[in-house]
């Protein structure tokens, strides 16, 4: 209640006008000094093309800045990957970690209602203990290991 009458106070006082006021003006000032940038690059690029077609030719200066911006192009997708395969396994064990708490949380608010059913602790106690035996199977498995799954 307390973050809700926290949001409309400042609604209610212009706050939160003036803050999108303000992003909305950041956002503008660094699009147009991006635009710049992108131009003065664009520029340097032009530059560095005469300096060399100047200096080894107009054919040799194509090939070349060609040849490096496909490198260029090239790193930058090779890092892309490398990263966004690091990203996914940190989100996966995250979402990982997520889930395991929202079962235990869970678990442990449906505990008064299973203990004070008719079951009692057997219905607590019966699936425990299968999630107790299969997590040691998992532990002593190797996941390399071929006769694993054959139940050999």
């Amino acid at each position: 209640m307390g973050l809700l009458a926290s949001l409309l106070s400042g609604f209610a006082s212009g706050e939160t006008v003036a803050a999108i006021r303000r992003a909305r003006t950041a956002a503008i000032v660094y699009a147009i000094a991006a635009l710049a940038a992108l131009c003065g690059l664009g520029f340097l690029v032009g530059a560095g093309y005469i300096w060399a077609a100047v200096r080894y030719g107009s054919f040799a200066a194509a090939l070349g800045f060609g040849v490096g911006f496909l490198v260029i192009a090239g790193l930058v997708l090779l890092v892309h990957r490398l990263m966004s395969g690091a990203r996914a396994r940190r989100e996966a064990r995250r979402r990982s970690a997520d889930m395991k708490a929202i079962g235990i949380t869970a678990a442990l608010a449906v505990l008064p209602t299973l203990l004070k059913g008719k079951g009692g602790l057997g219905v607590i106690l019966g699936p425990a203990v299968a999630l107790a035996a299969y997590a040691i199977y998992r532990e002593n498995v190797k996941p390399d290991d071929p006769d694993a799954g054959e139940g050999k």
